[in-house]
């Protein structure tokens, strides 16, 4: 296993992924950051989106969708704490059709009791699990 690194996706709720992979695509703070084993050590933010991992001895690659949160890279280890984390199969169209729906409202109602800063993130991360959603069904 000299060509893997080990990749831990984990929430303030639950570990959601914990093993080795060959390769970790995930949305940084600046683009799209791709990490490979014997990664120069980074520390950043994550933006919202997909967490896409190439497992060893797998196919098919994992998804994870995370919400914002922090990457420690280190050259044998991967640590993703995500703001929040859903597996990609129990990600919910309809629940994040809704809540973009909402936070659009939210933002064009300007009687709205709503911060205009909770909404706009409110929305990112909605516009970011459909994309995830949408993603997912490209693959299968």
């Amino acid at each position: 296993m000299a060509h893997t690194i080990h990749v831990d996706v984990v929430s303030a709720e639950e570990q959601i992924f914990s093993g080795e992979a060959e390769f970790v695509a995930l949305p940084g703070e600046a683009g799209e950051l791709g990490i490979y084993p014997k990664h120069t050590p980074l520390m950043t933010r994550i933006r919202p989106g997909t967490v896409r991992i190439k497992v060893v001895g797998q196919t098919e690659d994992e998804f994870v969708f995370v919400a914002g949160g922090l990457l420690e890279v280190q050259p044998d280890r991967v640590t993703v704490l995500a703001d929040t984390a859903i597996r990609g199969a129990d990600l919910d169209e309809a629940k994040a059709t809704e809540a973009k729906k909402m936070a659009e409202e939210a933002l064009v109602n300007k009687e709205s009791k709503i911060d205009y800063a909770v909404a706009q993130a409110e929305l990112s991360v909605a516009i970011a699990q459909l994309a995830a959603i949408a993603r997912l069904r490209q693959k299968r």
